[in-house]
């Protein structure tokens, strides 16, 4: 889906998903010190406001202007210092090059391309960390189709623990975590069934000495 069709989903509907942060965002991050962060493909930007809330000043990328607009009146509702630390920006992830080493987290959440392109992102957000930043990538998993509920259903914009790793190497970080996690997820008949996603947190090294 490009810019506009991503302008009309969210203009559709009130909130595609919710105000509520990523419980995985929340487990991951929650421990950190505050720094910086970038929220990219940030959309309706409910992650990178909890993380404003939370202290960080926080640069929300996407390339949805509807999805912007509604993140802007979200943080504006909330008590100013918030919306002061939340830099809002319109730029597709493919194309955005935020400043080398000048973040203490890069969260990518459900963010799905093929490959090729996803691992140029993900080069894009290794190279974004600051000595000792985290990396946080989770996704709908290709375990998915088979084993979970909802997501994408193309098989070539999925991904494994496994693949991110390995889009990863050679980028001087190091794995913290890389694996499956489930998630409940209400059904339209009410039926309350598990989504797989893929959880990978890398950290880059400080320096020695």
């Amino acid at each position: 889906m490009d810019s506009h069709a991503w302008d009309a989903r969210y203009g559709a509907t009130d909130l595609v998903w919710g105000t509520e942060p990523n419980r995985w965002v929340v487990r991951e991050t929650g421990g950190l010190p505050v720094g910086r962060a970038l929220d990219l493909a940030a959309g309706e930007g409910r992650n990178g406001i909890w993380l404003a809330a939370g202290g960080w000043r926080v640069t929300a990328v996407d390339f949805s202007r509807v999805a912007l607009e509604r993140g802007r009146r979200l943080a504006a509702a909330l008590p100013g210092e918030v919306a002061d630390r939340l830099t809002w920006i319109r730029a597709d992830a493919l194309d955005h090059r935020p400043e080398p080493g000048g973040y203490d987290l890069v969260l990518i959440a459900y963010l799905h391309l093929p490959a090729e392109q996803r691992r140029s992102v993900l080069a894009m957000a290794a190279d974004a960390l600051a000595p000792g930043g985290t990396l946080l990538v989770v996704g709908h998993a290709s375990a998915n189709l088979t084993e979970g509920v909802g997501g994408p259903q193309d098989p070539g914009v999925l991904y494994s623990p496994g693949d991110i790793e390995a889009d990863l190497a050679g980028r001087g970080l190091r794995t913290e975590r890389a694996e499956h996690v489930r998630r409940p997820v209400t059904t339209v008949d009410g039926r309350v069934e598990q989504a797989v996603d893929t959880l990978v947190r890398s950290r880059r090294a400080e320096p020695a000495g």
